[in-house]
């Protein structure tokens, strides 16, 4: 079957390769067997072409692919709870979801739903359950108050801005151009501000003076600096990207004066330790705003699998205003992908 696979670390472009590996072998008692159907790039497997996601690089050579959907195409002894032709997650095996086929255990895994869109269930398992968990798990927020992100027109800030509204939330979203002001606003969006100089009295004058108690950062460097200005007394910032590649910055004043706290959010973290019920309760939820249409990320490109580094290329471009996803099966999808 074919896989992506990269020997070395660099530009995703550069270093992966579009390759034949062994079939899965069929599965075992307490085994399923998954087709992958969808699968987006995330800033995430950037970072790990290059060997900069997680504490430690990757062993090469390595698969690719932090996320994918796929449907059940073999079941082995002892599975009731699912069927051939369920949609679910291909997350538990790890960074190795760019493939045609992936064996799994069954245990914790759940059907997805039908009627859902299937590019939008690929980009469920990862973004929507940060945002969920960020607007979450760190403060206690009522309804009407606002939370604050830079990033806001990312895939994550889409989910934040979705999420945050089905609980009674708004959101000011940072962005990086004028441009991208509009299409947010219409995607839901309470408010959206170029990021830059003077950010707290536009940030002020967008919200009406009300107080900020939570910022998410996905840039870091200099910006976080920028949000924890923003920030009312005691107000919290999660950092959960690298974008701009430096180490996050914050005023001693606001931190000593201002209590401003800064907190850390790592999916892989949740993931790793939550229990299947968790998990599955989660993406329960994420799964019926995905059917419903209260979560729908913009999709700017689908490409078949052996296309992968020009689908990484129009990832990596400045100006992209929607996600980019690989069909590593086309012929299983072309009756959902128009």
């Amino acid at each position: 079957m074919k896989a992506v696979q990269f020997s070395r670390f660099g530009d995703g472009h550069e270093v992966v390769d579009f390759v034949d590996v062994p079939e899965p072998t069929p599965p075992e008692p307490g085994e399923i067997l998954i087709e992958i159907l969808a699968a987006p790039i995330n800033p995430s497997d950037f970072l790990n072409f290059r060997g900069l996601f997680g504490a430690v690089p990757p062993a090469l050579p390595a698969m690719a692919g932090g996320e994918a959907v796929g449907t059940v195409a073999a079941l082995g002894a002892g599975i009731d709870h699912l069927k051939i032709g369920d949609r679910v997650l291909a997350l538990w095996g790890g960074r190795g979801n760019w493939c045609q086929k992936i064996k799994a255990s069954a245990e914790g895994v759940a059907p997805l739903p039908a009627e859902a869109d299937i590019l939008q269930l690929a980009m469920m398992a990862v973004n929507p359950a940060t945002a969920w968990h960020m607007l979450n798990s760190f403060v206690k927020l009522q309804p009407g108050e606002w939370v604050l992100q830079n990033a806001g027109n990312s895939a994550v800030g889409h989910n934040v801005a979705a999420i945050a509204k089905s609980m009674g939330l708004r959101t000011v979203n940072l962005v990086r151009r004028e441009d991208q002001i509009g299409p947010l606003l219409a995607a839901g969006a309470d408010a959206a501000i170029v990021d830059g100089p003077d950010l707290v009295g536009r940030v002020r004058s967008a919200v009406e003076n009300a107080p900020i108690r939570l910022a998410f950062d996905a840039v870091a460097g200099d910006a976080t600096a920028r949000l924890g200005s923003c920030l009312a007394r005691s107000g919290t910032i999660v950092i959960y990207g690298l974008l701009s590649g430096g180490d996050s910055v914050v005023h001693a004043s606001d931190i000593v004066f201002r209590d401003i706290a800064v907190r850390g959010f790592w999916f892989t973290h949740w993931f790793e330790s939550a229990a299947a019920t968790e998990r599955n309760k989660l993406y329960e939820q994420i799964g019926r705003l995905i059917a419903e249409g209260t979560i729908k990320v913009d999709i700017e490109g689908v490409y078949p699998m052996e296309k992968v580094k020009d689908a990484l290329l129009h990832a990596a471009r400045a100006g992209r205003t929607g996600k980019v996803l690989l069909l590593p099966n086309p012929h299983l999808t072309s009756h959902f992908v128009k």
